[in-house]
């Protein structure tokens, strides 16, 4: 039996601690405030497509459980305390989601997450390429909108084509049995299955500029044609995500509106409904300053530096052998 192994070299390893030191390294230079946000939550994401994994808590052996989740992301956590008055955080720890495991995926994984106060969209990814580049041996990272790669890629507009003519394109490339009325269903399909890949050839690129239906937690403002787009931004390196950013919501009445349309589609979609983080929504009510704000995935940054195939290959015990 050799299960007992990691699957990750032990050179890639140390590699990866030396990668972790520089990421610290750099916020340290920046006086962004490392901080330590509970892995456990009464409280689950709404997004319907991140499934929170349940852990059962008992004050005692023979108590009654208690469901909490596991944080698929420390994001409400950093953002309560920057209501709080923390000024510019990052967390550099574990997550969790459920269902998600393959080449590129572990259900525990790594995420560097972190809130600027005063930067914007644009500023923010200033400093996410001053830190990944040299990291990743990059000496550039081009900049198109999410409109400009539909239209280099697949030669249409996302804004502008009808449903019907984008579910025409998704079908020429993608075999399915769907027949979703929902737009950014084809959408994400056409953009993660015909356009991520060839986004390769750009070696790093942000786009910005995302379908204000997809803006998420992020504000939503009028592009230079006057239509409204989510300040959101993704990274890919290698035609693979490595983080999403965004000019963050701070309006409590809209964030409380996001978060019930979220468990209404839940609902929808025939999903768990699961407690809602209002506790986020009463820390925007009572303030908290504009920001932009990026979540990395940290073992994704480590593949490609070592230029890895599979996530196995830079995490020392994944969760076939956790």
């Amino acid at each position: 039996m050799t299960d007992w192994q990691p699957t990750a070299p032990i050179e890639n390893l140390r590699r990866r601690g030396e990668i972790l030191a520089q990421i610290r390294q750099f916020f340290a230079r920046r006086d962004v405030l490392e901080v330590d946000v509970p892995l456990m939550s009464h409280c689950a994401v709404s997004d319907p497509f991140i499934d929170s994994i349940e852990v059962a808590y008992r004050a005692f052996p023979e108590a009654a459980a208690e469901t909490l989740y596991l944080q698929t992301s420390p994001e409400y956590a950093l953002k309560r305390l920057l209501c709080a008055g923390s000024g510019p955080v990052y967390q550099l720890g574990k997550a969790f989601r459920n269902g998600e495991s393959g080449r590129r995926h572990n259900p525990e994984f790594t995420m560097l997450e972190w809130y600027r106060p005063g930067l914007d969209e644009q500023q923010l990814m200033d400093e996410v390429a001053e830190l990944v580049m040299p990291i990743l041996a990059v000496d550039k990272v081009e900049r198109l909108s999410y409109q400009q790669v539909f239209e280099r890629y697949l030669g249409l507009n996302p804004h502008t084509t009808s449903l019907e003519a984008l579910k025409t394109e998704t079908r020429r490339h993608v075999e399915l049995a769907m027949d979703d009325d929902d737009r950014d269903s084809w959408l994400n399909l056409l953009m993660s299955h015909v356009i991520e890949p060839q986004l390769a050839e750009l070696r790093a690129v942000f786009v910005c500029d995302y379908p204000a239906s997809q803006a998420a937690l992020a504000q939503v403002r009028e592009d230079a044609s006057g239509r409204l787009v989510a300040t959101r931004f993704e990274l890919f390196v290698n035609g693979i995500e490595l983080a999403n950013g965004y000019y963050e919501l701070t309006d409590a009445v809209e964030q409380a509106r996001r978060l019930a349309a979220d468990q209404r589609q839940r609902a929808e979609l025939g999903l768990p409904q699961r407690p809602l983080e209002t506790r986020l929504v009463d820390a925007l009510a009572a303030g908290m300053p504009d920001c932009a704000g990026v979540a990395l995935g940290v073992d994704r940054l480590v593949m490609l530096a070592l230029g890895a195939e599979h996530i196995d290959q830079v995490i020392a015990l994944p969760f076939e052998r956790a």
